[in-house]
């Protein structure tokens, strides 16, 4: 059974910096990708970053500049730092984990349970 753990989350003024962290425990062949997403409130859920096993990251064009996404593979943990954060980052954050239980085989998808991000004055 993997598990992933969110944490970090909270309520912040605008302006304001978090640092989110994903846990991950349990059987783990190997990582292909850790990723952050959102989702608002009436509101898909929508990508946010991602890293890759070989340490490439990706992001939303709207967090480009502000957010970070690093992983620390010694802890099996990914963290998300968000800087100058905007009432329109108001949203669940879930932590994604692409990976196998075997080698070669097939990629499994895996979701934290989410930590709530909220900016507001």
């Amino acid at each position: 059974q993997v598990q992933l753990v969110e944490s970090g989350g909270g309520l912040v003024q605008p302006g304001a910096s978090l640092r989110l962290s994903c846990v991950v425990s349990g059987s783990i062949d190997s990582i292909n990708a850790m990723g952050w997403y959102r989702q608002a409130p009436g509101k898909q859920r929508e990508l946010v970053a991602v890293i890759t096993s070989g340490g490439r990251t990706n992001y939303a064009d709207s967090v480009k500049g502000r957010f970070t996404i690093s992983r620390d593979n010694a802890k099996n943990t990914a963290y998300l730092q968000m800087n100058s954060l905007k009432p329109e980052d108001t949203a669940v954050y879930y932590c994604n984990l692409n990976w196998r239980a075997r080698w070669g085989g097939p990629i499994i998808t895996s979701w934290g349970q989410g930590t709530q991000v909220t900016v507001s004055s």
